[in-house]
């Protein structure tokens, strides 16, 4: 609006302003864990950071040529960090169809996460309670429709299903990424029919922990256990949220949720910044 224009009229300054209010969301609610180290973390999957006190920054600015004498009073330096060490997959992320092999199975090449459609990272949440599946245990597709028809949630294109396992818990602990269930093949295509593009879940992995994938590989002698869910992606490209937390403070419906990952081209995964917007 130029200086010489009239305001906007009062009614419809306000109209804009309700109009705001009425999507503001009540809360926020954060899913996602603080990126720091751990020594309980596989080795694998350490962070490790490097914090900066503030008076190295006096001596940076020094030597870009600004004497000692012209430095503001109150200019103690500037606290920097550096992220020495972290694997994509270290802390709450989403996974790329990359991540699951080189090539789809038609042949296609995997979208890398700096691929991901701004439209995908914000949607109506839906989240299945899978608290009383226990350790080893794969979710099924009867699970989730169960879940669904419990909770009264309906699926609709462009959802964001959340899995609760409760399982976020351990998280700090050396328990953490080997306990838990997992989604099976069937249960994560099931969503995947249904308009699920993006998914997630509050353990470790989106599939059984290792140990009991390799367990159960071997006792049925099944070349097909291994990474199943994950495995989907390459015939069905889908988006994968893992190490969420908080889920409990959500209702199975009724709220929305917000998920944008770091811009790493190229990258199978990045680090992401996971909320609820409740109203």
């Amino acid at each position: 609006m130029g200086y010489d224009e009239d305001p906007l009229p009062i009614k419809l300054w306000f109209s804009r302003r309700n109009a705001v209010n009425r999507v503001r969301p009540a809360r926020i609610v954060d899913l996602s864990k603080e990126i720091a180290y751990n020594h309980n973390d596989p080795f694998f999957m350490r962070v490790k950071i490097k914090h900066h006190r503030h008076w190295k920054a006096r001596w940076l600015v020094r030597a870009l040529g600004l004497p000692f004498r012209l430095f503001p009073k109150e200019f103690a330096g500037w606290a920097d960090d550096t992220i020495t060490h972290m694997g994509v997959h270290s802390t709450t992320h989403v996974d790329a169809p990359w991540h699951y092999g080189p090539k789809l199975l038609d042949g296609g090449k995997p979208a890398a996460i700096h691929e991901m459609p701004l439209e995908l990272c914000f949607g109506p949440g839906v989240k299945f309670d899978m608290r009383h599946k226990a350790n080893g245990e794969e979710i099924t597709v009867d699970d989730m429709e169960s879940s669904l028809k419990s909770s009264g949630a309906m699926l609709e294109k462009g959802a964001i299903a959340l899995i609760q396992t409760g399982r976020d818990r351990f998280q700090g602990s050396r328990e953490y990424w080997k306990t838990g269930t997992g989604m099976s093949a069937l249960a994560t295509e099931w969503l995947i029919d249904r308009g699920v593009s993006v998914m997630g879940i509050d353990q470790w992995g989106w599939d059984l922990p290792f140990h009991h994938q390799i367990r159960k590989s071997k006792a049925t002698n099944d070349a097909t256990v291994f990474w199943q869910g994950h495995l989907v992606g390459r015939r069905k490209p889908y988006w994968q949220m893992e190490q969420l937390r908080g889920l409990d403070q959500l209702p199975s419906h009724g709220f929305d949720i917000g998920v944008f990952p770091l811009r790493i081209r190229n990258a199978s995964a990045a680090p992401a910044r996971v909320v609820g917007y409740l109203y």
